[in-house]
Formats: C-alpha cells, sequence, structure tokens
C-alpha cells in the first residue's frame, strides 16, 4: 500500500502555484519533458512505468493547460489522462458500435486545467465520464466537476479507484480489479447518458 501511488495528483494539486501534468505514453513523455525545462515555476510530471499504447507521434502539440481533442462524439465526453487515455479511446470505439457516439478528450495538465474544452464538451454533448488511473478523490474527476460545478453543470461519472488502498499483483489484473476496466469506462458512460437531460 505504501508503494500505491493513487493519490499522488490530489496532493499536488492542493499545494498553492503547482502545476500538475500527466503523459498518457511515451511520446508524449519526449515531448513534454523539454517544454517543462522552460516553463516557470514548479511543476509535479506523473509518469507510468507500465507500458501503454503509443498515441501520439512525434508532431503531437504539447501545450501546458491546453487539453487534447481525440475523437469528435456527440453524445457523451470521456475526459481521460495518463494511461487511461488509450483505454478511453477504446471504449469510445465500443460505444459507437453499441450505437453511441462518445467524445474523448485528453487533459495532461490536471492543473491549472482547461476549462474551454471541458466546457464546450459539456455544452455540446451534455454528459462527461472522466478516466484516470488515481482516486477519485482530488484528481481529475474531482478537478472536472469543480470546474463544471461553477460554469456548466452536466451529469458526471468518474472511473478511478475508489476511497481505498491498492494492493500488489498483475498491473493490468489491478486495473480490472479496481474499476478502471474498459468495460467499466462503457458503464460509466451508459449511466451519465440515463440521466442527461435532453
Amino acid at each position: 500500500t505504501t508503494h500505491q501511488s493513487v493519490y499522488d495528483m490530489a496532493i499536488a494539486r492542493s499545494i498553492p502555484n503547482m502545476t500538475v501534468l500527466v503523459a498518457a505514453d511515451a511520446q508524449e513523455t519526449i515531448i513534454a519533458v523539454p517544454v517543462i525545462t522552460q516553463y516557470e515555476g514548479p511543476v509535479f510530471f506523473r509518469l507510468s512505468r507500465a507500458e501503454v499504447p503509443v498515441i501520439f507521434n512525434e508532431n503531437h502539440r504539447f501545450e501546458i493547460g491546453k487539453g487534447n481533442l481525440l475523437k469528435e462524439g456527440s453524445d457523451v465526453t470521456l475526459v481521460a489522462t495518463g494511461i487511461m487515455v488509450a483505454r478511453a479511446l477504446e471504449a469510445s470505439h465500443q460505444l459507437e458500435r453499441e450505437g453511441i457516439n462518445a467524445r474523448v478528450v485528453e487533459i495532461h495538465t490536471i492543473k491549472p486545467l482547461d476549462g474551454k474544452i471541458l466546457t464546450k464538451a459539456a455544452e455540446e454533448t451534455g454528459a462527461i465520464v472522466t478516466v484516470e488511473e488515481h482516486s477519485i478523490l482530488g484528481g481529475l474527476g474531482s478537478a472536472v466537476a469543480e470546474l463544471l460545478a461553477k460554469h456548466y453543470p452536466v451529469p458526471l461519472e468518474m472511473v478511478g479507484i475508489l476511497d481505498t488502498f491498492a494492493e500488489s499483483g498483475s498491473y493490468e489484473e489491478l486495473l480490472e480489479k479496481y474499476g478502471m476496466g474498459i468495460s467499466n469506462i462503457v458503464k460509466a458512460a451508459k449511466r451519465a447518458l440515463k440521466r442527461k437531460k435532453y
């Protein structure tokens, strides 16, 4: 339990003037590091040692404080960070096969959050699902909820670790055990859609 970094973003977010970044894949890490070295002020850069699919290429644009629209959609928006971005994309394809058009937004900057891309997603799709490999307390889900509560409240579901300690084991199996599987994202999207006001 002491070696599970699933509460770190919440701690870093609470530190005044701290910028909090999370890389989605190896290519984003390569592009982000030079940007971070030129940035004024303290930065918490979260990396995973797990092997994840490559999403971006060498032309990927990494701008601190700006999210990335990865897939258009009109029914619900999956807002993902870090290693969960690949899973959110896969979940969106599964939802599409079921007739649900899911937008996918990558948020690599947890603080400061890109309010523009998130508010637009809330306005245009009317439902949000946050997806993170972190406690749902204090991480991406909390940050997005805080933002939307002020600017454009919509039904919001969170996929992440519940209020519990994690344990050691196979990385992929642990993600499934603690509710961060692709099927969990799909179910969360359907819950958000049920709560949506048309």
